[in-house]
């Protein structure tokens, strides 16, 4: 029977370890984070994923995962799969630390035929350089004895149990050997195997999210310039993309996310056109101060001791993910302007207060983030408040509305 490691069980790691179990490979999770293991222990998912409570279930039950704190407790396995936070640190660069921190826990248990397969999102260059540190370090030669391969994860948040099953994998390996090896074990879930370079693999990767980043920020900033000019931008955008052929205007948003935001970086890291993507970056960045001085405006100038509810804490719609949300940065701008800020998320309710406590007697409703629990929400926004919506999820059709213009819109 194949067996496989997969250190790290995040949001990327677990439902991965999860699936491969549940296709009768032996899994060994391998997670440092105590509250993790304890939630596993009791049959939780420790987050939200769509289905993945049911999957755990089944595969608790029938014995093919166990879990673990020490990456060496997993040396009988045949593969390693890598599914490490790789955050951005200030200066722009990759953070490797976590990659480094198991390959120095795996390297004493290592064997000839070992397969290791980095899941994790990485700037251009890093398999390969994982591929030297394992030489450098453990004798081996990559691609012959040990195999290093990386097998990007393009997965959408709640959608994993449906796309790990239909997306096609692509798979980057040192040598012609190491593919041979992750495609071995990745070809469990039925999909296209597309072999590449390890070096196209990571670039497919972080430019489907850079890809995605841009598409965004362009109707961001449309909604500013519409504000500058007194246009609406959902009206504008319709009428970009109403039966022209080469429309395809995005809606705009709080796109946010740590996918989104720090992929970018992995480019510019080493990029022959620096500050491109950062520009890209900077808008987004700039649309919570552009919501708060929007406000400002509409609510005569000052928010000192207005009351404000911001609706959504999460980065993306109906998930309880916090990583890298923008709601953050509009709770401290608006607390800056002395604001009284409530907040509510039905996906976080540890971080918030009930719905109907946080509209009470607000000045102004702020919609953060799309949840579908939002989408009638336009008949419950106190009168004589202003609802920020820059999703128009709630169906007003503009980004700052009042409570009478509301009513007129039917919602």
């Amino acid at each position: 029977m194949t067996s496989v490691a997969v250190i790290g069980l995040g949001r990327v790691g677990l439902p991965l370890a999860l699936s491969f179990a549940d296709r009768g490979v032996e899994v060994i999770g391998v997670e440092r984070d105590a509250s993790v293991l304890r939630s596993l222990e009791a049959g939780r998912m420790p987050f939200q994923e769509t289905g993945t409570q049911e999957l755990l279930d089944r595969v608790l039950a029938n014995g093919g995962f166990r879990s673990t704190e020490r990456a060496p407790d997993a040396a009988e396995a045949d593969h390693f799969v890598l599914t490490l936070g790789t955050p951005a640190l200030v200066h722009l660069e990759i953070d490797v630390s976590q990659i480094r921190s198991a390959l120095d826990d795996l390297l004493p248990v290592l064997r000839p035929g070992h397969s290791l397969v980095l899941r994790s999102t990485v700037a251009p260059g890093t398999t390969e350089w994982v591929a030297g540190y394992l030489e450098q370090r453990g004798g081996f030669t990559v691609g012959e004895d040990l195999f290093v391969s990386h097998v990007p994860e393009r997965i959408a948040e709640n959608h994993f149990l449906d796309e790990i099953a239909s997306l096609p994998t692509i798979v980057g390996g040192v040598g012609e050997g190491s593919s041979e090896h992750a495609a071995s074990l990745f070809e469990v879930f039925g999909t296209e195997i597309v072999h590449t370079t390890p070096a196209q693999a990571e670039l497919a990767k972080i430019w489907t999210n850079i890809l995605r980043y841009a598409q965004f920020a362009l109707p961001n900033l449309l909604m500013m310039e519409c504000e500058q000019y007194g246009a609406n931008v959902f009206d504008v955008v319709e009428l970009i993309n109403h039966d022209y052929p080469r429309g395809g205007m995005k809606a705009p948003g709080l796109t946010a996310g740590t996918c989104l935001r720090k992929d970018f970086a992995f480019s510019e890291e080493r990029s022959r056109a620096p500050g491109m993507l950062l520009a890209v970056s900077r808008v987004h960045e700039s649309v919570p101060l552009f919501l708060v001085e929007g406000l400002k405006e509409r609510l005569g100038g000052s928010l000192r001791d207005r009351k404000v509810a911001v609706l959504g804490l999460t980065f993306k719609r109906d998930s309880d993910d916090l990583r890298d949300s923008l709601s953050g940065k509009l709770i401290r701008l608006l607390e800056r302007e002395l604001a009284h800020v409530a907040r509510h998320d039905p996906h976080v309710p540890e971080l918030s207060e009930p719905l109907d406590s946080a509209l009470s007697e607000a000045d102004a409703v702020v919609i953060a983030t799309n949840h579908s629990d939002f989408e009638d929400l336009g008949a419950r926004v106190p009168g004589g408040a202003v609802l920020v919506d820059p999703w128009n999820v709630a169906g007003s059709g503009q980004v700052f509305a009042t409570a009478a213009e509301l009513v007129r819109a039917g919602t």
